[in-house]
């Protein structure tokens, strides 16, 4: 950018007229209003954090953006899948690469992402549903930063599929904004565990398969994290007795802090099936399942007769290489006329608004706690899944690009 390219130094350069008389404030004035013209023909620059050294974007508010506004050249850093995972994931299995990004058309949108989400749903899709050489699937909180779209302003933020990216584009059709209501004061991040997917995942996987009913127990392992301890606080919100179990001390602290009324560590038990026992003589109303393995093997020995079994997952599977052997649930399923169904939250997506609704209500009120645990930097991304995997998080795992 060349000295006729910033008039503003021409500005600062020139002696500025005595303003004692009006003339002399005129003479200034008119000198100010050349200069803001000239600027306005070259936007202003600010760097930009979450990008290479030297990246620029241009600064602005959040309101209505002129026609000369327009972000300079964008480089997204993406994550991508360079290797199938063969057992467990190695950092080796991934590649950081950068992507230019092409000019907004209309109807466009540029998004920074803000907070991206690792969860374990990663693991298996990524066989299922991508190639080598994608971009990792996932879902983030973003923050619009250039809109030729009138329907979406800069400096909203938004819920995004756009898997693991610092920046992306989007016609808006893919978008979710936050629940109507949202507190400047809660998190955005938690738009992402307690009152995004994974509590969905709870609220729906209780009310909808499960059926709890007040005065039920309900069971639900892998509960200090970002699905089950949703679970085990609905559970007592709606009225029944919850045992959880979770992989450390620490966790099974948490799990009472919380509100559950029985919680242990199935790492140190010396038989889970006493343990779960010990904690409902009675058996169990509900299962809600996502760890499967050898948990869900013994549990389900320990249904009531017409108990319901929601299948949300299947951790202890996901990093198998060779498939587990297990007993066969058709006897106890038979015998005790038990409801054992798998289900995706997904399958509910015209009813997400009421779910956010209710779990946005529950935290504001202080019923439903949250906790996250939070990786800092968008280069940890596959250190945090790694993390999540091997269950080192407590709550939600989220990366802070």
């Amino acid at each position: 950018m060349g000295a006729e390219d910033r008039p503003w130094e021409n500005f600062l350069l020139c002696p500025i007229p005595d303003c004692n008389t009006v003339e002399a404030k005129c003479q200034s004035l008119l000198l100010l209003l050349k200069v803001a013209l000239q600027c306005a023909e070259i936007p202003a620059y600010r760097r930009h954090s979450h990008t290479s050294s030297d990246h620029l974007v241009l600064a602005r508010g959040t309101g209505k953006m002129s026609e000369h506004t327009r972000v300079a050249m964008v480089t997204a850093k993406v994550w991508v899948l360079k290797k199938h995972f063969e057992g467990f994931p190695k950092t080796s299995d991934f590649d950081l690469k950068n992507i230019e990004l092409p000019n907004l058309k209309d109807g466009e949108l540029l998004l920074e992402s803000v907070f991206l989400s690792v969860d374990p749903y990663m693991r298996p899709y990524s066989r299922r549903v991508m190639k080598e050489g994608d971009v990792m699937i996932g879902t983030q909180v973003a923050r619009i930063i250039d809109s030729k779209n009138p329907a979406f302003a800069v400096g909203i933020f938004v819920v995004a599929k756009s898997g693991w990216r610092t920046h992306f584009i989007s016609d808006g059709k893919d978008l979710q904004l936050l629940p109507s209501g949202w507190p400047e004061s809660l998190p955005i991040s938690l738009a992402l565990g307690t009152i995004g997917m994974p509590g969905l995942t709870a609220y729906f996987g209780l009310l909808e398969v499960c059926k709890m009913k007040p005065g039920e127990t309900v069971l639900v392992n892998a509960a200090a994290g970002a699905v089950g301890s949703v679970v085990g606080q609905l559970a007592k919100i709606g009225g029944c007795k919850v045992v959880g179990c979770a992989g450390s001390d620490d966790k099974v602290a948490y799990l009472k802090k919380i509100g559950f009324d029985e919680a242990f560590n199935y790492k140190t038990v010396t038989s889970l099936d006493e343990a779960l026992r010990k904690a409902s003589p009675d058996g169990y109303d509900c299962f809600f399942d996502n760890v499967g393995g050898e948990f869900a093997s013994v549990a389900i020995n320990q249904m009531k007769k017409y108990g319901r079994i929601a299948v949300c997952g299947a951790i202890s599977q996901y990093n198998d290489s060779v498939p587990q052997k297990g007993p066969y649930v058709q006897m106890p399923m038979i015998f005790k006329e038990l409801r054992m169904e798998g289900f995706i939250v997904a399958s509910w997506n015209n009813r997400w608004e009421e779910g956010l609704k209710a779990l946005l209500k529950w935290v504001m009120e202080g019923k439903l706690k949250c906790h996250e645990q939070v990786t800092e930097g968008f280069e940890n991304m596959p250190a945090a899944f790694i993390g999540m995997l091997k269950g080192e998080n407590l709550g939600k795992a989220v990366v802070k690009v």
